[in-house]
């Protein structure tokens, strides 16, 4: 069957089903699509539309002993899902090439970045070492790599996360392919590096002359890239148009509800809307800001639950065996407050020195220069009960909600493990009721009690993160990147959540993201760090409206 001539990729009445018990699980149910020479498409959807599985039956990935694939997959014409496994391989690489979402796993760790270059266009291409090296050169190049000093002697742990997905990237333009999936290629990094990822991505559609079905949860993200769009919910397309058609009149109602969740930073919201309150036709208030302001006004009246003074971070690094150690300035001079009541945001690209600033003040990395306070205790002198007493009052809410869960241990155990280990709690009955009441306070009920990690959602996990954080009743909670990883209705049901809960227990916040939209509206004031040291702090409307740093603009406007 002969394809339109424009037209690179054809999908026709695309079915996915997997064997559960003794029947079948319709996952993806008659996705239909084309994708015309040198555009760029964008395939929206929360976890579990099908996103994903789409784009691995393009290229044939799917386990066939485990998922039954059926319809037509016409790349130039021809049947991809009839093709043999020879053919297939044949087009992988050099017609069609993947980015994935996280590059430090589609990377080999115990390779060189240049070994695994050059081996990616040895698998495809018979050509002379040195067309090989001037064609890499030049992508390096493309995608602004050619600054990274001894790249190719590299191993993928050295390099930042942006740097990585660039490196991906070149692997993917290899053996010049005419169709490029990115599947969710920018989820996992800063905004300034989100916004580099993106026009490099668009100049090179220009340049390599590409087709590009990009794949994403985020309809800010993608409205930037895309020329046209199509959108899924649970395996079904319910609406599919151009960018600017979709954005201005859409019909679904769960793109009206995908477009009513974006988080505008010009807007203050009581609470977020989500695919579920949309759906209900709840209507949501802006924030009273004389009501903001007093609440402010109380919270700062009274002396610093936390504070930082004049702390600096080094770290000892060597480049070999036969070198001297180097220290490496983490954080520099931090000075800050943190109020009882209050959310604090803490924004800064990758490296800047959040994450070592919290495990600073969670005392899991002890400091070279300066004082930390807590309630006017000086943490750095803290051991034995002391130590634990602290640990129970500031507690941390991880990014990836899937690796901070024991994946043996049910989540009974671990929501109560925290009380147990402070002997908070005994008996089996006190257990049961006391992780009842923390599922209830999160949103879930007691079917989860016996069930595992594994056997919940994205969202779900985060939610029993939390019961686990706000188990021990903590002053603080430190809340490290943890919706970054969700899709943007679970970040909005997540966020609400962490307001409800900190309203009802009176909590305070350090809440660090990537994320300005997230963090203006949770914050109350946002410190921004930039290699380790503050370069703005200011109470978050005010930043926002007028940003004295230069660095905080870029930021803001890359948000925006």
């Amino acid at each position: 069957m002969k394809s339109n001539k424009n037209t690179l990729l054809e999908i026709n009445n695309l079915n996915i089903s997997v064997a559960q018990n003794q029947s079948s699980k319709s996952l993806v149910k008659n996705i239909s699509f084309k994708i015309k020479k040198n555009e760029i498409i964008g395939l929206i959807g929360e976890s579990g539309s099908g996103k994903s599985l789409t784009s691995l039956a393009i290229l044939k990935l799917l386990n066939k002993d485990k998922f039954k694939v059926t319809g037509e997959v016409l790349f130039k014409g021809n049947d991809l899902l009839k093709v043999s496994q020879k053919e297939i391989l044949k087009n992988r690489g050099a017609e069609i090439s993947m980015i994935f979402q996280e590059p430090m796993s589609a990377l080999n760790p115990t390779m060189k970045i240049g070994d695994q270059l050059y081996e990616m266009y040895k698998a495809h291409q018979n050509k002379s070492f040195s067309e090989i090296t001037k064609r890499i050169k030049k992508l390096i190049q493309k995608v602004k790599l050619d600054s990274v000093e001894n790249l190719f002697e590299k191993y993928p742990h050295q390099i930042s996360g942006g740097q990585k997905q660039r490196v991906m990237i070149v692997m993917a333009l290899a053996c010049n392919p005419k169709l490029l999936i990115a599947d969710e290629p920018t989820t996992a990094l800063d905004v300034t590096v989100q916004k580099e990822i993106i026009d490099i991505v668009k100049v090179l559609q220009k340049t390599e002359n590409l087709s590009i079905l990009f794949i994403s949860h985020d309809l800010k993200l993608v409205s930037k890239i895309t020329d046209r769009l199509i959108i899924l919910k649970e395996g079904i397309v319910v609406e599919k148009g151009t960018n600017k058609k979709i954005f201005k009149r859409p019909i679904s109602d769960y793109t009206k509800a995908l477009l009513s969740i974006i988080i505008d930073p010009k807007k203050r919201l009581k609470t977020l809307p989500t695919i579920e309150t949309y759906e209900s036709n709840k209507k949501f208030v802006k924030e009273n800001k004389s009501q903001r302001q007093k609440r402010q006004k109380n919270i700062y009246s009274n002396e610093p639950i936390l504070r930082v003074n004049n702390v600096s971070k080094f770290y000892n690094t060597t480049s070999n065996l036969f070198k001297k150690n180097k220290q490496y300035q983490a954080l520099n001079n931090i000075n800050l407050k943190l109020y009882s009541g209050e959310t604090l945001g803490l924004i800064g690209e990758s490296g800047s020195g959040k994450t070592t600033l919290s495990n600073t003040i969670l005392k899991i990395h002890n400091f070279e220069k300066g004082k930390i306070y807590f309630k006017e205790k000086d943490i750095s002198t803290l051991n034995g009960k002391d130590l634990l007493n602290f640990r129970k009052k500031v507690q941390i809410i991880f990014q990836d909600p899937y690796a901070s869960l024991n994946p043996v241990q049910k989540i009974q155990d671990a929501i109560i493990e925290p009380l147990k280990y402070h002997q908070q709690i005994s008996g089996q009955k006190e257990v049961e009721k006391k992780t009842l009441e923390l599922l209830k306070d999160v949103g879930l009920d007691e079917s989860f009690l016996s069930r595992y990690p594994h056997e919940l959602s994205g969202g779900q996990r985060q939610r029993v993160c939390i019961a686990r954080a706000i188990s021990l009743k903590p002053e603080i909670i430190i809340c490290d990147e943890c919706v970054s990883a969700l899709d943007v209705s679970v970040q909005a049901t997540i966020l609400n959540l962490l307001n409800s809960l900190k309203e009802k227990y009176s909590f305070t916040y350090i809440f660090i993201s990537h994320d300005l939209s997230v963090v203006k509206y949770m914050s109350d004031r946002i410190v921004v760090l930039f290699d380790g040291e503050i370069v703005e702090y200011e109470e978050a409307d005010k930043m926002f409206l007028k940003p004295t740093n230069d660095y905080t603009r870029k930021l803001i406007k890359a948000s925006l």
